[in-house]
């Protein structure tokens, strides 16, 4: 069984990746504050905004609440266009 990385050697192993990826976020949205037009109205650009507020936050499973933000609401009848599309084929 491997023996859990203490919180400094897990900075020393992701601080890099994490710098680069919020780099190409805040690129991202640079990019989009300099075009033309507006998106303000926009969900997806919402969901980005819900998903950053949960970044700055000191509570924990911010993976999953930011998988959330992105995620459609549970349909518990979801399968049912798969089961009449199998029995006709």
């Amino acid at each position: 069984m491997p023996i859990p990385l203490d919180a400094e050697e897990v900075l020393n192993r992701e601080f890099l990746e994490v710098r680069a990826r919020l780099l190409q976020v805040a690129a991202a949205l640079d990019r989009l504050d300099r075009a033309s037009g507006s998106v303000e109205a926009d969900a997806r650009l919402t969901k980005i905004s819900q998903a950053l507020a949960i970044l700055t936050e000191a509570e924990g499973d911010r993976a999953e609440r930011i998988q959330h933000v992105f995620s459609r609401p549970y349909d518990a009848k979801w399968l049912g266009p798969f089961k009449k599309e199998r029995m006709n084929s």
